[in-house]
């Protein structure tokens, strides 16, 4: 009963606020099958929409968002984001990139009080959010660099907290950027380019207006650390994240069975950070990135649960499909451990192999 589209490849997705007794929904990229390479869809991405009691058996919906008008700043393709409910309003926090700036990555926001939420509209404040030459790297289409700033995840603070704060993608300046390497050392060291990946971080008390602030985990150890999700699990604060750049300072170290591509996650004691790996072993990884960018919610029962994208079939094809729920349990040190064998039932085949139809 996993969800694998016959004419769509899926690949990172997200889930709105669910009402107590309501449906899940579930929010994705997706490109054709027909593509000649799966790394095409980047370009085209567009997000669909499915709906479900138990996560496992999935109604699809009409497309749910696709790029804007051209000339927008978000002409291009729609990328991965995270929704909220706030005072009846759902907010929708995207990435986008457009055809004039391919290179350049930033956050806009949509917003619906659709119940079904199949209606959106784009925010005249668009886009809120690119990268803060301050303390991220900006991009190069010369030596065709990225601007990374993607991915966000945005939620409340704390207590009394005023805030919102939004985590999301973004790659270190190449000095030292985050706020305890700066009060320790006014001296800027040049990091290396395969371990700038860090926690990007900016708050607001509005939900439009962002204050960039300084990244929230230290670089050093990857190129990237994707769609992070921060949740707390007991009296501890996780972020999922996922990748498959593992610097060469890290390799050095690691050995070989550090190459791992997958989910895995940081700790804090806070939302705000700053947070860290508490463990060298991965969540949900494996040297062929079986699974990709996983995500936890409550479950049918309210227990926590991970679902991730399945990249590859069991004959080494790209898949695009979407797990089932899997087991989530926090071990008495404080490690997260899934159940990897309740991710699949069945073989795992590609209804179609990408470039045919």
């Amino acid at each position: 009963m996993t969800f694998v589209l016959a004419d769509r490849i899926l690949w990172d997705f997200w889930f709105a606020p669910r009402p107590h007794g309501g449906p899940y929904h579930l929010f994705y990229l997706q490109a054709p099958r027909t593509l000649d390479d799966p790394e095409e869809r980047h370009a085209v991405a567009t997000v669909g929409h499915a709906v479900s009691d138990d996560l496992v058996r999935w109604s699809d919906r009409p497309i749910a968002f696709e790029a804007g008008p051209a000339g927008a700043w978000d002409d291009r393709a729609i990328w991965t984001g995270s929704m909220l409910e706030h005072n009846g309003t759902f907010y929708w926090f995207y990435t986008a990139h457009n055809h004039r700036e391919y290179f350049v990555q930033r956050v806009g926001l949509a917003t619906s009080t659709d119940p079904n939420l199949e209606r959106w509209v784009r925010h005249p404040a668009n886009p809120l959010l690119e990268a803060d030459p301050r303390w991220y790297e900006k991009g190069d289409p010369d030596q065709r660099r990225a601007e990374a700033c993607r991915d966000p995840w945005v939620l409340r603070g704390e207590g009394e907290d005023p805030y919102w704060y939004m985590v999301y993608t973004a790659r270190a300046n190449g000095g030292s950027t985050t706020r305890s390497q700066i009060a320790a050392s006014p001296e800027q060291p040049i990091i290396p380019a395969d371990g700038r990946g860090v926690i990007g971080f900016a708050r607001s008390r509005d939900l439009i207006a962002w204050e960039p602030l300084p990244p929230v985990s230290d670089p050093g150890d990857f190129g990237d650390l994707e769609v992070p999700q921060p949740i707390r699990l007991g009296d501890r604060w996780y972020l999922l994240f996922c990748t498959a750049k593992h610097s060469a300072a890290r390799l050095a170290w690691t050995g070989p069975d550090g190459r791992w591509m997958g989910t895995h996650y940081l700790v804090a004691d806070r939302v705000t950070g700053p947070w860290r790996l508490s463990t060298d072993e991965p969540l949900l990884a494996d040297e062929a990135g079986t699974y990709y960018a996983g995500r936890i919610v409550d479950g049918p029962t309210g227990a926590p649960v991970l679902l991730a994208w399945r990249q590859w079939d069991d004959a080494g094809r790209f898949l695009g499909g979407l797990s089932n729920p899997a087991p989530v349990s926090v071990l008495a040190d404080g490690r997260l451990a899934v159940d990897r064998t309740a991710l699949w039932s069945g073989p795992a085949v590609a209804p179609e192999p990408i470039g045919r139809g």
